[in-house]
């Protein structure tokens, strides 16, 4: 049997201490979703591991948020809520923001990604909302309207983001210092 890798298993960690912290009372939108994808995208060597394991444990979560806390908004066992392939499209594409600051990982990159990551998902999600929706015109308009419907969250997202990646990255990165095995790139 192999020995465990050190680094892969507390980055596996991390994510899923972070991800499960969906299911504590927060503010709408106050989550680590996209904290998760860069810190995934940033520290996994293996580019495969670094969409699938955020991706799995934001799933994991789903899973259970959507048939505990809103079951009563589905008929029976959910396994994907609808619309999902938007959420997690805009969770992939915030994994590969975190590719390109593996190298550069500091105060400012890490805050811009956050930032680069809460409008990524503001506007793929609110995107999604507005096809077919009977709240929104069909229309350049109404797409807009959509948009300035979700204002009110975005600030839940972009703080949530902050502060999880902040934390995230902070508590890696001081890990990797009292432990220097983690440094290594072998996962």
């Amino acid at each position: 049997m192999k020995k465990i890798n050190l680094r892969f298993a507390t980055i596996v960690l991390m994510i899923l201490v972070a991800v499960f912290s969906r299911l504590i009372p927060h503010p709408p939108n106050f989550a680590p979703i996209g904290a998760i994808a860069l810190f995934g995208g940033a520290y996994f060597a293996n580019r495969f591991f670094s969409f699938f394991i955020p991706l799995f444990a934001i799933w994991l979560s789903d899973l259970v948020i959507n048939n505990t806390i809103y079951a009563k908004y589905y008929n029976g066992f959910t396994w994907f809520h609808s619309g999902f392939y938007w959420t997690y499209g805009a969770i992939a594409l915030t994994v590969i923001i975190g590719f390109f600051i593996s190298k550069k990982i500091k105060i400012s990159t890490i805050f811009l990604s956050a930032t680069a990551a809460s409008i990524l998902f503001f506007l793929i999600s609110n995107f999604s909302c507005w096809p077919g929706n009977p709240l929104y015109a069909q229309n350049f308009n109404g797409l807009l309207n959509c948009y300035a419907a979700g204002i009110p969250f975005f600030n839940g997202t972009l703080m949530g983001n902050i502060f999880y990646s902040a934390l995230l990255f902070a508590a890696f990165e001081w890990s990797q210092q009292k432990f220097p095995q983690l440094g290594l790139q072998t996962n």
